[in-house]
């Protein structure tokens, strides 16, 4: 059930990790795990579901994250998934937007346990490969007043009684009322000790840890603990960290691939994709960050970002902005 390699995972950010997203950051590293922007179960069984669900089969591992609240919705979801040949599927269980607790998912689901032991047993009985949970470290206010860590002991508890093996944590709590989502990405303090907590509580379920992470060595440290690190904005805002991490961490024998060729390879993915309709400036806005660091990074951003308004603009618009860091 655990087949996948989870020492190193780039988080479901919505906007930012769709399927030109995660070509790219495959280019990247071969071996690290990419999850999908959440989809919601809704929009997969009412809506295009075959074009919500298409992507590259070069983004292996890749796993489809939902959202939704109705196991037998969820259910179909998750098979529309595995057919299209998904590796897992996760539920969200710690985004804390308005507009996703409106639609009774997300991060309020952690005060209805049973509910999301419902949802993970319905999509378990439908799909082979492995259902999996994304949560908090709590939430704010809780349903009911209670020790903060037998909150989230209780919540796994009922989770993985499910069938529920494996849980991404992020070390924070998630307040519900009064913060925006990037807000909660930033002001509840980060408590990675809560999440260790649930090891030695749950020995035998595999935890992979969340929030504020940001280099190498403390994704090392980490794995010293936890069973893998999920990276989140870092990964976008400094995609070569993924690079960094895929020699330090799966194969130290590997060799880091140049910037250069990496666009150069993407360039040809976006060429082909044109050809199918899909925008420009869908696809430049995600390597932005690949120069992050180095000089002329802030001509380089530029030049994509006016670059990709430009009506007869197209794949060598990549190309050319490789001549603004050369240069330097």
């Amino acid at each position: 059930m655990n087949e996948l390699d989870r020492r190193v995972s780039v988080a479901p950010m919505m906007d930012y990790t769709d399927r030109h997203c995660r070509y790219f950051l495959r280019l990247l590293s071969p071996n690290t795990l990419l999850y999908t922007e959440m989809l919601t179960s809704a929009a997969l069984v009412r809506g295009d579901g075959a074009r919500l669900l298409t992507y590259d089969n070069a983004e292996h591992p890749v796993a489809l994250q939902l959202g939704g609240s109705d196991p037998k919705e969820l259910a179909v979801a998750a098979k529309m998934g595995e057919d299209a040949g998904y590796d897992e599927v996760n539920l969200n269980c710690g985004c804390p937007s308005d507009r996703v607790q409106s639609g009774r998912f997300g991060a309020c689901l952690m005060g209805e346990p049973s509910l999301v032991a419902e949802c993970v047993s319905a999509m378990r009985s439908v799909v082979s490969v492995p259902v999996t949970v994304k949560c908090r470290i709590g939430i704010e206010p809780m349903p009911q007043a209670a020790d903060e860590f037998e909150f989230l002991r209780k919540f796994i508890a009922t989770v993985a009684a499910a069938g529920c093996e494996v849980f991404v944590v992020h070390a924070r709590k998630a307040i519900l009322k009064g913060l925006s989502p990037k807000e909660n990405r930033e002001i509840p303090p980060l408590k990675y000790d809560v999440a260790a907590a649930l090891i030695a509580e749950f020995p035998n379920l595999t935890f992979v840890l969340n929030g504020g992470i940001r280099t190498v060595e403390e994704v090392q440290a980490h794995l010293q603990t936890f069973d893998g690190v999920m990276i989140g904005r870092e990964a976008y805002s400094n995609p070569y960290l993924l690079a960094q991490l895929e020699q330090a961490v799966f194969d130290p024998g590997w060799d880091l691939p140049a910037r250069e060729l990496v666009i150069q390879q993407y360039a040809e993915y976006v060429r082909t994709r044109l050809s199918e309709g899909h925008r420009l400036r869908s696809m430049v806005k995600h390597v932005q960050g690949l120069y992050a660091g180095l000089p002329r990074v802030r001509s380089w951003r530029r030049y994509l970002s006016e670059g990709a308004g430009q009506p007869t603009a197209g794949a060598e618009l990549l190309l050319d902005a490789l001549r603004i860091v050369q240069a330097a």
